[in-house]
């Protein structure tokens, strides 16, 4: 299953919102590119934040950003742990497949 750009693109926009404090929102200016601005809206429609433009996230977007952070960290993770020298070579392999 490949991942469609328009949804790797509202996963960035969710990465930028700080689940420390559901009081901090995100501002995405008409400058930002038809790209973010895009994500920013399809967020909007599909219930996630609360303004078109982003805002706040609602609860299903707090869920949604944490997924967001959670899978991102996990990426993160293994691709420091296969890049790093002490990883065994038949884990690289069995990671990689």
């Amino acid at each position: 299953m490949a991942i469609r750009p328009e949804l790797i693109e509202e996963m960035n926009l969710l990465s930028m919102f700080n689940l420390d404090s559901v009081q901090e929102g995100i501002k995405i200016h008409r400058n930002a590119g038809d790209e973010k601005v895009q994500a920013a809206a399809r967020l909007f429609e599909k219930g996630i934040t609360t303004q078109v433009d982003g805002g706040y996230l609602t609860n299903q977007g707090i869920e949604a950003a944490e997924n967001a952070h959670a899978l991102i960290n996990l990426l993160k993770f293994v691709e420091g742990f296969l890049s790093a020298s002490y990883a065994p070579k038949h884990v690289k392999q069995i990671l990689l497949r």
